[in-house]
């Protein structure tokens, strides 16, 4: 595929095009790497800071990103809620996908990872101070499966280290490569073959063997990200971007076994509906939609349908609360503000979801579902525009970005 100008671009919306926006900014990007110095900068993949959103793919954001000697190019899912980065690699029969069809009939070929087809990969030992599974000796490669909470969703493999390809996310883009430690996935199952994330996931968690504190244990950036999600699909993502003075905070809830991106929510209000409700909420951008417990679930849908004046409707949906739309697809709907544990509010800017439920049948839907254990704010409602820092303070902007930083 060559550089593409605007009028040479597929249909907007496509796979093709946000496929071919990615792949053009890859190569402008890449004509202008320079040497890397030793000073810290905010790091970005090295075919640039853009993330996409591509529907037949679901609601996850990708980005690629390039490992190895010589490097090869991955579109993997960035997801907050998980903390290994895991690609396709050495797949056992029917564990890896690798091509995706496109609605035009054209085939993009996925690329598959193999530690002896690069000269930096090295294989992790059972003695290596990030193997955290049991092995059959000190002397064997690390395995680790990771389950995932999409119904029979895993991927299984060895750990292994080789060189992640980064460059400044400045006007300089100088080229910073750096040694990382992730997954060598031999076989994945459930949602990883059918379409979610089949060539690799990011996870951007917060375990020593995530990228982030990956990158600052190396010292190439400080312990931090921060992820844009624009209404148009795309996206960028940085590393060691340390915020700014006018972000909102809260603090994070610390001291879990297994720690998440975990806020406390003090207050909700629905239009001209308040309540003193609270709960704790996990921030996530691998999940799509956003799950609440009762009775915070109850009092936000109850509260938002006594404010909207469109006819409620049902259909086979997750979503419980969903209203017929008239001919012009206009419709207003009650605001939804929550107040974080410290004070500080964040108005959701977009807490509905338009269904095209057969031709010519549209409706909108309350973007909420119930959960009987445990509440996720996911990628559709981070609409929210959170900014999130890892020292454990949250603080949010007005325009859908996530950073975070943690200080040790």
């Amino acid at each position: 595929m060559g550089i593409l100008g605007d009028e040479g671009l597929p249909v907007k919306g496509s796979v093709e095009y946000y496929v071919a926006l990615a792949h053009r900014d890859r190569i402008i990007r890449g004509r202008h790497l320079a040497a890397s110095n030793d000073q810290l900068f905010p790091l970005t993949f090295s075919g640039g800071n853009d993330t996409l959103r591509i529907p037949p793919l679901g609601h996850l954001h990708y980005a690629y990103v390039s490992v190895g000697t010589p490097s090869l190019s991955f579109l993997v899912a960035l997801d907050t809620g998980s903390d290994l980065f895991w690609l396709p690699c050495d797949c056992k029969e029917g564990g890896c996908i690798r091509s995706l069809p496109f609605s035009s009939g054209q085939v993009l070929l996925l690329n598959i990872y193999s530690p002896n087809n690069s000269t930096t990969s090295e294989t992790v030992s059972c003695t290596n101070s990030l193997c955290k599974h049991r092995c059959p000796s000190a002397s064997s490669n690390c395995p680790y499966k990771v389950e995932y909470l999409s119904y029979n969703t895993s991927s299984t493999g060895i750990l292994v280290e080789d060189v992640l390809h980064l460059i400044t996310d400045d006007d300089q883009l100088r080229a910073v490569n750096t040694s990382i430690t992730f997954g060598c996935g031999q076989s994945q199952t459930g949602t990883f073959l059918e379409g979610g994330a089949p060539n690799g996931l990011f996870g951007l968690g917060m375990d020593d063997l995530s990228v982030p504190n990956t990158l600052a244990r190396n010292g190439v950036a400080s312990n931090s990200f921060s992820m844009c999600f624009g209404h148009d699909e795309l996206g960028r993502i940085t590393f060691g971007n340390n915020g700014s003075s006018y972000q909102k905070e809260t603090p994070f809830n610390v001291g879990q076994a297994h720690p998440t991106y975990n806020v406390s929510i003090t207050q909700v209000a629905v239009g001209r509906n308040s309540s003193e409700l609270g709960l704790s909420v996990i921030f996530d951008s691998g999940t799509s939609f956003t799950y609440l417990t009762d009775p915070v679930y109850t009092f936000i849908s109850k509260s938002f349908n006594s404010q909207v004046q469109n006819k409620r409707t049902s259909f086979d949906s997750s979503f419980e609360y969903c209203y017929e739309l008239s001919p012009t697809l206009n419709y207003e709907v009650p605001s939804v503000n929550l107040t974080m544990k410290g004070g500080d509010q964040y108005f959701v800017t977009s807490p509905t979801l338009v269904v095209d439920i057969e031709e010519g049948n549209v409706v909108y839907c309350l973007g909420l579902v119930k959960s009987e254990d445990i509440s996720i704010i996911g990628r559709d409602y981070l609409s929210l525009y959170l900014y999130l820092l890892l020292y454990y303070e949250f603080k949010v902007l007005t325009n859908l970005f996530i950073l975070i930083q943690k200080i040790s």
